[in-house]
């Protein structure tokens, strides 16, 4: 049997005190705090495209930059996941036993770092090198995608710090190396048949 870390008694207190309050906050406050928690994620996908496209319309070392938003992400989330495998906590809503707003993940389905978080937080800072305007709307969403985890009972407060920060460092990491290189790979790619990505025709 695996052991689990219970996080509760890092910030139990706090992480009980947002589920009560949303288990007294209006039934279309909740709904839509569930929704965008549930689907949220799709936004930054949708960043990410709108990113690319305006970037072909630059030039190819920008187009560059923006094909490496997903690719960011998708480390982020891999970083999260080896860290939840070593980590293991229990989510919040197994150790404490309280009602909330989405469903209780099984046991298993470890707490920290909150990968919702990571991924939006890394999207929204390596979209910051692409356009500092789509960058700043990702930030706003990634803050209300990490309060509401917390907000449907799936996360402790600690977990989407850990979260934010499992995002940050890898976009902060991978993103300046890529604008360093962006030139000579935009170089290289666009001499292949890749070259439809980087630049509008």
């Amino acid at each position: 049997m695996i052991r689990a870390l219970d996080g509760s008694s890092i910030d139990g207190s706090a992480y009980t005190d947002v589920v009560n309050l949303a288990r007294h906050s209006p039934a279309w406050l909740d709904d839509t705090v569930s929704a965008w928690s549930t689907y949220g994620l799709a936004l930054f996908a949708v960043l990410m495209v709108v990113g690319w496209w305006r970037a072909r319309r630059v030039n190819a070392t920008v187009s560059v930059t923006a094909l490496a938003v997903p690719f960011v992400v998708v480390a982020a989330f891999g970083v999260d996941a080896a860290l939840k495998l070593l980590v293991r906590e229990d989510r919040p809503c197994q150790s404490l036993h309280v009602a909330t707003l989405e469903a209780c993940p099984a046991p298993g389905d470890w707490s920290f770092p909150s990968n919702h978080t990571a991924i939006a937080i890394a999207a929204a800072i390596a979209l910051l090198f692409v356009s500092r305007r789509l960058g700043a709307i990702a930030v706003v969403a990634a803050g209300a995608m990490a309060a509401s985890r917390v907000w449907v009972g799936v996360h402790y407060p600690h977990d989407v710090m850990a979260g934010v920060a499992v995002g940050a460092l890898t976009a902060l990491l991978v993103m300046p190396a890529v604008r360093r290189s962006a030139g000579v790979l935009a170089l290289r790619l666009t001499a292949t048949r890749l070259r439809p990505l980087l630049a509008a025709q």
